[in-house]
This record gives structure tokens, C-alpha cells and sequence, in this order.
């Protein structure tokens, strides 16, 4: 009989402690006014200016690597921080800065293009992912790669 009692008074707490919505779901509980859904002055976010998006490397023989440094400014109000960056194939590889560039400030992105198996023009993007507005900048390399001959 005690188990019993127990038991039921168990339950009826927990069925106390529940609130009534009717039903009714709300998104309160994720009211967050530090969302996307809100507007953000976009002359308050960082800004990516590069002094130069497209790096033309001319020709090159099969198998040789080419580097380039894309610098840019931070060329808005506040911190810009690179989340990542990467190149539109393996063998384009970028190192990208790791700590927050100050408003004003000027870095780099270091690409290295890898020919190993290439021939003819190409083009290969990096894809830079950053607290900007938009969030996706984009720079690129160009230039045709002189395969050996294999007669």
C-alpha cells in the first residue's frame, strides 16, 4: 500500500510540475536577438578588400608548383576573422591568417597551385569563409601548365 502511495504522488507531481501551453509550441525559448533573422548594419561587420582577386601565373612546365600571397584590409569596423579557406581542387592549397585582423590592417593569404598531373589552362579558385557580409570572398589563380612531351 505505501508503494502504491508513493507511486501515485510521484505522478501526480511530475504531472503538476508540466505546464499547460495548450498545446501551443513557441519559439521563445530560442529568442535570440544575436541571429541571422535580425538586421545588422553592414558598416559595423569587417570587410575583405583585396589589393588583387586574380593571380594570372602565366605558363608553367607539368609538375612545377606556384605560390602567391593575396593580400587584403580589413577595410571595416570590427574584427575580421577567416573561419577557413580552400582551394576548388587538392591541388590548390591555401594557409590563411588564424588570429582576428584588426580594422585598418592588412594580411595575407598564402596559396600554393601544385601542376603534378595538370595540362592546359587552368583555373582554380579559393573559397575564403569570414565573418564578412557576404560571408564567402573569392580569389583565384590562372595560367596554362606545358605538359612534357612524351614521344
Amino acid at each position: 500500500m505505501n508503494k502504491l502511495l508513493i507511486v501515485s504522488i510521484l505522478a501526480l507531481l511530475f504531472l503538476g510540475s508540466c505546464s499547460s501551453n495548450d498545446g501551443e509550441i513557441t519559439t521563445d525559448i530560442v529568442n535570440n536577438p544575436n541571429t541571422a533573422a535580425e538586421q545588422v548594419d553592414p558598416e559595423k561587420l569587417p570587410s575583405m578588400t583585396f589589393d588583387n582577386e586574380l593571380f594570372e601565373f602565366g605558363e608553367i612546365t607539368q609538375g612545377e608548383s606556384v605560390s602567391y600571397s593575396y593580400t587584403f584590409t580589413n577595410t571595416g569596423k570590427t574584427d575580421l576573422i577567416i573561419t577557413s579557406a580552400k582551394g576548388s581542387c587538392g591541388c590548390t592549397v591555401p594557409e590563411w591568417p588564424k588570429t582576428p585582423i584588426k580594422p585598418g590592417e592588412k594580411s595575407q593569404i598564402d596559396v600554393v597551385f601544385n601542376s603534378e598531373g595538370k595540362k592546359g589552362r587552368q583555373h582554380k579558385k579559393v573559397t575564403v569563409l569570414a565573418n564578412t557580409q557576404p560571408s564567402t570572398n573569392v580569389v583565384a589563380l590562372s595560367g596554362e601548365v606545358i605538359a612534357p612531351d612524351t614521344n
